[in-house]
C-alpha cells in the first residue's frame, strides 16, 4: 500500500512548553490509526498539526508526497486533501443541514450545485439522516450533528481524514450510532487517524494503535499487541484504568 501520510521529527512548542516532540509517523492508504493516551499528552495537538491549524517549529507534515505543514512556509493547497471533525461538530447554525454539508465543495471546491446536493443526499442515507436535510443544527441531536459533520468531511473527497474526540461531547447512548459509521467507513477503506478514549472502539476498529504521553509516541503496535501484550510499564498503567 502507497503512503498517504508522512511526518517526519515534528516538534511543536508554544514559547518554552514542549507540545510534541520529535514525532515521526507513516500512514498508508486504507489504514486506520488510533491514538490514545492521557489528557495533555499531545493527541489533538497532533491532528492539528496535520491538518495545518497550527504552526510548528521542526519537521513536517506531507501528505501525498505534498508538503502541508512546513517550518516558516505558506501551507500547500493540499490540505484540501484532509478532512477533520472535531468534537464541537462546528456546524454553521444559520444554515440547515443539506446547506451546511454542500457549502464547502461549491463554494471551495467549485464543484456543480446539482452534483453536489445529490451526493449530499446520498451519504447522508449512509448515516441515517436522509429525511432531516431541511433541519438546523438546534434541531439535531449531538449523536445526529456529529454524524453530519463526518458526511460534511466526506464530501471533500479526503485523502485521508482526522477525527478528534467525535464522541467526547455526546450522552453515553448517542456514542454508539457515531461509533458505527466510523466502523463501516474502515470497513469502506477509509483512511484515518482517531483520537478516542474508547477502547473497545479502538480495538475494534484500529490497524494500530498509538500511545501518547508527554508529547512523544511512547509505544504502538496491532490491537492485539498493543491492549493484550502491553511492553512498556507506562502502556500497562495507562490500560489498567479502563475496562474494555
Amino acid at each position: 500500500m502507497s503512503e498517504v501520510l508522512k511526518i517526519d521529527s515534528l516538534v511543536k512548542r508554544y514559547d518554552d512548553l514542549s507540545v510534541l516532540e520529535k514525532i515521526d509517523l507513516t500512514v498508508k492508504k486504507g489504514e486506520v490509526i488510533v491514538i490514545v493516551g492521557p489528557s495533555g499528552c499531545g493527541k489533538s495537538t497532533l491532528l492539528r498539526c496535520i491538518n495545518g491549524l497550527e504552526s510548528i517549529q521542526d519537521g513536517k507534515v506531507v501528505v501525498d508526497d505534498e508538503v502541508v505543514n512546513p517550518v516558516q512556509k505558506k501551507a500547500s493547497k493540499s490540505r484540501e486533501k484532509i478532512g477533520m471533525v472535531f468534537q464541537s461538530y462546528d456546524l454553521f447554525p444559520h444554515k440547515n443541514l443539506l446547506q451546511n454539508i454542500t457549502l464547502a465543495p461549491i463554494k471551495v471546491q467549485k464543484r456543480k450545485k446539482e452534483e453536489v446536493k445529490e451526493e449530499a443526499i446520498e451519504l447522508l442515507k449512509r448515516v441515517g439522516l436522509e429525511n432531516r436535510t431541511d433541519s438546523y443544527p438546534r434541531q439535531l441531536s449531538g449523536g445526529q450533528k456529529q454524524r453530519a459533520a463526518i458526511v460534511r468531511a466526506l464530501i471533500m473527497h479526503p485523502e485521508i481524514l482526522l477525527l478528534d474526540e467525535i464522541t467526547a461531547a455526546l450522552d453515553p447512548e448517542m456514542v454508539r450510532e457515531v461509533l458505527d459509521v466510523v466502523l463501516n467507513l474502515a470497513k469502506e477503506g477509509h483512511t484515518m487517524v482517531i483520537v478516542t478514549h474508547e477502547m473497545a472502539f479502538a480495538k475494534a476498529v484500529a490497524d494500530r494503535v498509538i500511545f501518547m504521553d508527554g508529547g512523544k509516541i511512547v509505544e504502538e503496535g496491532s490491537p492485539e499487541e498493543f491492549f493484550e501484550n502491553p511492553r512498556t510499564e507506562r502502556l500497562k498503567r495507562f490500560l489498567e484504568t479502563f475496562t474494555y
